[in-house]
């Protein structure tokens, strides 16, 4: 297994592989968050080619990339895989191959649910025979994985969260995710700091901000003119201000901050879109995620 330098994260490649159905979309667009170059369905025979020109070009804007290898490949080129990623040691890229598997029974009730098409069911397998052919045509890239993640427990923010947690890091700075959500569907299963919202004015009552989210200029605007929100936001700022640095000294590498209102659209969506502005100034890594506008 190739060891994945954290501290120099000009060496940093994750290839994000596993079965259709898994989460590979929803880790990419998360590592996409993190400031990773990100590729889907990338030939394998043309990852070294594609690393040698991104990884390493004169203006180094792109420090560290992640590639989605599946099933849509051909399958001699998913046979090529391992060969490739010898190629990557040999030229001093190092990798972390993350393979994402999920129970049969999940991936079929998934399916169902979204009603999507499995991308071998093109031919005219049923769904699980593509599932079962898929599976057999993955094997050996999960066989070779470092690290196999089962994500047949997981919803999306749970998988979300996970890739933070394990996947996102660099350097050992601390990542901060501060996240808005509507408390009528539910707390966040995974959080450290949960705030609620609910107590401040309320766009949704101004017919014309109601269609709106705390992302829009209107909205913004009517919040940042009520002195209990302006308050509220300025204890946050304080609060975390003075309590991060502790978190970040006693070695963590991830914080989740989720703030709640009513429907999950205007005042939780601005409290966190002002918070992240605010610490993307001290701290590396800081993201923003609206669970009701996603």
């Amino acid at each position: 297994m190739n060891a994945v330098d954290l501290a120099n994260p000009s060496s940093r490649l994750v290839v994000v592989s596993g079965l259709s159905g898994s989460g590979k979309s929803v880790a990419l667009r998360t590592l996409e968050d993190l400031d990773y170059y990100c590729v889907d369905n990338l030939p394998s025979a043309l990852l070294p080619a594609f690393v040698r020109a991104v990884a390493h070009d004169s203006e180094g804007r792109h420090p560290r990339l992640a590639v989605g290898v599946d099933v849509r490949n051909r399958a001699d080129d998913l046979n090529r895989l391992p060969e490739v990623l010898s190629e990557l040691a040999e030229i001093g890229i190092d990798y972390e191959l993350v393979f994402l598997d999920t129970r049969d029974d999940i991936l079929i009730k998934r399916y169902s649910e979204t009603r999507r098409r499995h991308p071998l069911s093109l031919g005219g397998l049923g769904l699980a025979d593509a599932i079962a052919l898929e599976r057999k045509l993955m094997r050996q890239i999960a066989t070779i994985a470092d690290r196999v993640i089962d994500t047949s427990e997981l919803n999306v923010h749970q998988l979300r969260r996970l890739v933070i947690a394990e996947l996102g890091m660099s350097g050992g700075s601390l990542t901060l995710l501060f996240e808005s959500f509507a408390f009528k569907k539910g707390v966040p299963p995974v959080a450290d700091f949960v705030f609620d919202a609910r107590c401040l004015p309320n766009p949704h009552w101004n017919a014309a901000l109601r269609p709106l989210s705390g992302r829009d200029a209107a909205v913004r605007e009517w919040l940042e003119q009520q002195a209990d929100v302006v308050l509220f936001l300025d204890n946050l700022r304080s609060f975390f201000e003075t309590w991060l640095t502790r978190f970040q000294n006693e070695g963590r590498s991830y914080v989740t901050i989720c703030i709640g209102c009513t429907g999950g659209r205007h005042r939780s969506v601005f409290l966190v879109e002002r918070l992240a502005e605010h610490f993307r100034q001290n701290y590396q890594q800081v993201l923003s995620y609206h669970r009701e506008l996603e």
